[in-house]
C-alpha cells in the first residue's frame, strides 16, 4: 500500500513540475517552427546536390532553435 501511495505522489509530483507557462509554450513553439524551416531549406539544398551546405544549414538551424527553447526554459524559471 505504501509503494502505491508513494508512486501517486511521485506522479502526481512530476506532473506539478513539468507544468509550462503559455509564454514558454509559445517560445517553444516558436523555436519548433524556425527548426522545421531550417530542416526544409536544408532538404532542398540536399535535393540540390548541395550536401554540405545542407548540413551547415541544418546545423546552424539546431543550434539557434535549441538556444529559443533555452531562452524559454530560462523565462518560466523567473
Amino acid at each position: 500500500m505504501k509503494k502505491v501511495l508513494f508512486l501517486a505522489l511521485a506522479a502526481v509530483s512530476f506532473s506539478f513540475a513539468s507544468c509550462d507557462s503559455k509564454t514558454e509554450n509559445a517560445q517553444e513553439a516558436q523555436a519548433e517552427q524556425v527548426e522545421e524551416a531550417g530542416e526544409a531549406k536544408a532538404d532542398a539544398m540536399e535535393e540540390a546536390g548541395n550536401e554540405a551546405g545542407a548540413d551547415s544549414v541544418e546545423n546552424a538551424t539546431e543550434v539557434k532553435a535549441d538556444a529559443m527553447e533555452n531562452a524559454a526554459d530560462a523565462q518560466d524559471a523567473k
